[in-house]
């Protein structure tokens, strides 16, 4: 296929450095490993709190607004009855976020749940019936959320008892899943939303990177390896003014955002899974520090000087260029810094443009760099997202927070090869699962719905 960056955007941003290299404004490519699917060795043994994937995007439906989504309990078979899959009461579920670039969170929202088990020893089953509503007596299971947003100042309950949308058992169990759906959706103070239950898993890719990167000959490439799979998703569409320094995103317009999980231990929460850009602790943390970065809050990541090099200088390029002869980078790679630690701005390195840093804010502190998704929330929503983001002169997608659409595998691959340098797109370097099976919906929470479908089918 034929990818034309848009030159004339990145230019208007101050990106025009960062293509200078390339020799055309056409490059030829075919049509990128999982977010963070039992990425550490002890969440890989605790679904129920493994954070697969984070989302923040300027919401395409409802101007002023942004969208903060993420992913609990990876590949959920969606025949897996009888218990499916529950979050654990024992934890709670966070999306933080920091506004003014200290790697402390300014602003969290944060889910705790409780069950309502009415099967006793009665029944097995997940429901007697069809389920036509969230308060239908046929679903005999079903979870409660109390969703709080907390802020240095203090904490304030959003909603108190929230219905969290169930598992999809089947269509004689659930013949109607778009209206549960629905109904789940709850208000928030202020005109925003919220969501608590079961989605698609609509992150795409082969997983088969894990194979010497797809076999060491690029055999291996194109099967969408989470295809059928669901997720359990937690969101949130809120004002940008809930989320800027100052209540003022015009003067402050850029947020960093993550989310993690703490499980009662039995005496106190501790972390035990992290999530900010896709891929970092997958591909970037070597396996003896998987463990300790979920462990770690943003404000020390700077001060780990094992995990800087691993940004610095990065296994995958290295690996790049054992196996396809892909000349990696030279390092220390500054680039990379800019991308997952410091948002990228002119002051911050080598990728002169400003897109994401929170330096750009007026009212920001002195930054301390810190792994964590970036959004400039002033860029509006893109008319025609395209797959690769910023690379592609799409300057709404990843690395500027991250959408549904966004290729991220391939972006990443790109950009750990130099792409976000040079301004070259290495032809070939893909997984060729360029976009999700199921189509993203026009209005919150955008992920699609649950299949009720075997992944594996004679």
């Amino acid at each position: 296929m034929e990818l034309r960056i848009n030159r004339r955007a990145l230019v208007g941003l101050g990106l025009a450095a960062a293509l200078a290299a390339s020799s055309s404004a056409v490059l030829r490519m075919d049509s990128g490993t999982a977010s963070s699917h039992r990425e550490a060795p002890k969440i890989a043994g605790d679904p129920r709190n493994d954070n697969t994937d984070l989302y923040a995007f300027v919401s395409p439906d409802k101007a002023g607004t942004v969208t903060l989504l993420a992913n609990w309990i990876p590949f959920q078979e969606p025949n897996g009855g009888p218990n499916f899959y529950p979050f654990d009461t024992g934890s709670r579920y966070n999306i933080k976020i920091d506004n003014d670039g200290d790697a402390k969170p300014d602003v969290t929202y944060q889910w705790t749940f409780r069950d309502e088990d009415q099967r006793g020893t009665t029944t097995f089953l997940y429901n007697n019936g069809p389920v036509t509503s969230l308060d239908d007596p046929n679903l005999l299971f079903r979870q409660r959320y109390t969703l709080k947003r907390i802020t240095p100042g203090g904490s304030r309950t959003l909603i108190s008892d929230g219905i969290v949308a169930p598992s999809n058992v089947g269509p004689a169990s659930m013949p109607d899943y778009g209206t549960l759906r629905a109904q789940s959706i709850g208000s928030l103070p202020g005109g925003g939303k919220a969501f608590a239950g079961q989605s698609d898993e609509a992150f795409f890719l082969d997983l088969r990177v894990f194979d010497l990167l797809y076999g060491g000959d690029l055999t291996e490439v194109g099967q969408d390896t989470t295809r059928g799979y669901n997720v359990n998703t937690l969101a949130v569409q809120v004002p940008q003014s809930d989320l800027a320094v100052k209540g003022d995103p015009n003067r402050n317009p850029v947020i960093g955002v993550w989310s993690t999980t703490d499980k009662f231990n039995g005496s106190k929460y501790v972390q035990v899974s992290r999530l900010g850009n896709p891929l970092v602790n997958e591909v970037v943390s070597p396996a003896g520090l998987k463990d300790a970065f979920n462990a770690l809050p943003p404000e020390r990541d700077a001060g780990v000087a094992a995990l800087v090099k691993r940004v610095t200088d990065p296994e995958v390029a290295r690996l790049l260029e054992a196996i396809y002869g892909i000349k990696a980078p030279a390092t220390p790679r500054d680039d990379l810094v800019e991308i997952f630690l410091t948002g990228i701005a002119k002051a911050n390195g080598p990728i002169k443009a400003d897109l994401n840093s929170q330096i750009l804010n007026k009212d920001a502190a002195k930054l301390r760099p810190s792994e964590m998704l970036r959004l400039n929330m002033a860029i509006p929503p893109s008319k025609d997202p395209n797959r690769l983001g910023v690379l592609a002169g799409d300057l709404q997608g990843f690395p500027n927070g991250r959408r549904l659409v966004d290729d991220v595998v391939d972006i990443e691959l790109q950009a750990l090869a130099g792409a976000a340098q040079s301004g070259k797109l290495v032809p070939g370097l893909t997984d060729k699962v360029d976009k999700n099976d199921k189509p993203f919906l026009p209005s919150f929470p955008y992920i699609p719905l649950p299949g009720n479908v075997a992944v594996n089918q004679r």
